[in-house]
């Protein structure tokens, strides 16, 4: 990879048409399909969001492939300076792995690993793209999609307590929440499996007049939306599927579900947040926010549009609302996913649920969670599998994994999106991902 020297920095009211593909990877999504991504440079941001998902189901895909490629690396060891063999990589490479990620494009990284023996933790860049504050371990960044297993670990405690089952249906919580779609369930909603589409390019679209202005596109994700209104989006258009039978990535889908928690407990998702998972785990350094608050010491990211470099401090998390706006740390979602899979927050049974796909999908995604093999896994013997979420807003990336048992996590965040319709991006978040994934083991 190598880095673009074109890093022009630019006003959001010069964006113009050549920036189109911005919105094809921003908003979180695994659509059963997607346009191509260059299509969308002829018709401006409108129909770019119409190309929602081609880069996050890109960044599934190379999560899977890094999986693999350290799952071939672990099982063929080389051998050290002290006579020793082992594919563990060192804290050289480790770093080394996240100063490739800031030479060749992105802003700021920052990663940690823990295991039973040992626990590292690395950063490099900065925290803005013109600033020189470097860019620390403990700095925060928005978590996006890894927001989705926080609600479920939320929902999966209220079946515990039996407020409702994974199969009780909405309407028999919020009546006429989704009017044509009575059947929909808990499950369903958890699931992606409701049929209900994205939803977040149907909630901005009707805020921007013109489908070829940056700034109207922009003025759009800077909205203050409440979550009615992501309802209501999803409701005014067709459905992909019938309830149940296939998967269809659902951000709505995660609002209704944060609707129904308030619902019942008559408190806000962010305060249940706190009380039921944020203070039983110690995690001092998350927040679900409701205004942005990108201007602190995290990483506040940028986006990479043909137009060149540009920062997003602005846009509103209500935008993604329940499904996405968590900011959070690597230290933090490391021991929010060792809590989870240990059963701190629920019980082991219900990990067991959460894990296992309700439909067949090629992410194996449950509840909240999908898998992807665990390259530690020793030749010969039966893939085990790594758990966790993604994240991919318009200016960061993350990632978050643990073993089944809790005993092994790597968290990562990037800030600095490369959103050009060009194959080759600023940077492979794998040269990263790779050795964070091998030093799990």
């Amino acid at each position: 990879m190598h880095r673009r020297t074109r890093t022009l920095t630019v006003a959001v009211s010069t964006l113009a048409l050549a920036a189109a593909p911005l919105a094809a990877s921003a908003l979180g999504s695994t659509p059963t399909s997607s346009p191509d991504r260059a299509d969308s440079l002829l018709a401006g941001p409108t129909a770019a969001a119409a190309a929602v998902g081609a880069d996050e189901t890109a960044l599934r895909e190379q999560v899977q492939q890094a999986a693999e490629q350290a799952r071939a690396q672990h099982a063929t060891p080389r051998a050290t300076r002290d006579g020793r063999t082992t594919a563990v990589p060192g804290s050289a490479q480790l770093e080394a792995g996240l100063d490739q990620l800031v030479a060749d494009g992105a802003v700021g990284v920052t990663a940690q690993v823990e295991t039973a023996d040992q626990t590292w933790a690395g950063s490099a860049g900065t925290t803005t793209l013109d600033g020189s504050d470097p860019a620390l371990t403990i700095a925060d960044f928005r978590a996006a999609s890894n927001t989705k297993m926080m609600v479920a670990t939320l929902v999966m405690q209220e079946v515990e307590a039996g407020t409702w089952t994974l199969d009780t249906r909405v309407d028999d919580i919020i009546p006429g929440l989704f009017p044509a779609h009575p059947e929909v369930t808990i499950r369903h909603l958890l699931g992606h499996t409701s049929g209900a589409p994205l939803g977040t390019y149907e909630l901005i679209t009707p805020y921007i007049e013109d489908p070829t202005d940056w700034e109207d596109f922009v003025g759009a994700l800077s909205r203050d939306y409440d979550d009615q209104e992501h309802v209501d989006a999803v409701n005014a258009v067709p459905w992909a599927t019938e309830p149940g039978t296939s998967m269809t990535y659902s951000n709505a889908g995660y609002v209704a579900l944060g609707m129904l928690l308030e619902e019942v407990n008559g408190r806000t998702v962010a305060n249940l947040l706190r009380e039921r998972v944020l203070r039983p785990t110690g995690l001092r350094n998350t927040s679900l926010p409701t205004v942005s608050d990108r201007r602190g010491s995290g990483l506040q990211g940028a986006m990479f549009t043909e137009q060149g470099w540009f920062p997003l401090p602005d846009f509103d998390p209500d935008v993604f609302s329940h499904s996405g706006s968590v900011v959070t740390t690597a230290a933090d979602l490391n021991d929010f996913t060792e809590a989870l899979m240990s059963g701190e927050l629920v019980d082991q049974s219900t990990v067991d649920t959460m894990v296992t796909p309700s439909v067949p999908n090629e992410l194996n995604y449950g509840l909240g969670v999908y898998a992807i093999p665990d390259p530690c896994t020793e030749p010969g013997e039966p893939v085990e599998y790594l758990y966790g979420h993604d994240g991919a807003t318009f200016d960061t990336l993350s990632l978050a994994f643990s073993s089944r048992d809790g005993s092994r996590q790597f968290s990562l965040g990037v800030a600095g999106r490369d959103l050009t319709a060009t194959q080759d991006g600023l940077y492979d978040i794998n040269d990263a991902l790779v050795p964070l994934l091998l030093a799990t083991c």
